[in-house]
């Protein structure tokens, strides 16, 4: 048995019961992470959760699932702007983060990158990732000839 929300990370029996009950006992924003199915998608809005977080978790633990790039269509279909979608899972360069907005991604987390900075240099090491993967992100806008967050969109994808 769960006997609280620091448990359930690693709980593998965490049920939708469980979530409404997580719901139910607070008015703070509610996401959920580790989405990789339009099913699953569908259920966060049955179970009127805030935001989802696409991803497979990362560190090779689940290694021969589908990437999260690959998941992002069909919850984003799904979801149909109702509520916030993030990625993340192998975000490294400003085009990765072009590609997932462009598939209708809200926000990209990027977890890694910024660790590594941060293990490296500390605060000097995260300003880095970020000015890089900012200036990446910038030149892959300019090229595709967007101005805007809002003009991005699955027609700049082959």
């Amino acid at each position: 048995m769960v006997s609280s929300i620091k448990d359930a990370e690693f709980e593998p029996a965490v049920t939708w019961d469980y979530v409404d009950k997580i719901r139910a006992s607070t008015k703070m924003k509610l996401l959920i992470k580790g989405l990789e199915t339009a099913e699953d998608a569908q259920r966060c809005l049955d179970h009127q959760i805030d935001g989802i977080i696409v991803s497979n978790h990362g560190g090779r633990a689940s290694e021969t699932g589908r990437g999260t790039l690959e998941c992002l269509p069909e919850i984003v279909n799904v979801i149909k702007g109702r509520i916030p979608v993030l990625i993340d899972g192998g975000f490294r360069r400003g085009t990765d983060i072009f590609k997932a907005l462009a598939l209708g991604a809200d926000a990209i987390c990027i977890g890694r990158p910024y660790i590594w900075g941060l293990a490296s240099f500390g605060q000097e090491g995260v300003e880095a990732v970020l000015k890089m993967l900012t200036a990446e992100f910038s030149m892959t806008m300019r090229q595709a000839g967007t101005a805007s967050l809002k003009e991005i969109n699955g027609n700049y994808l082959a």
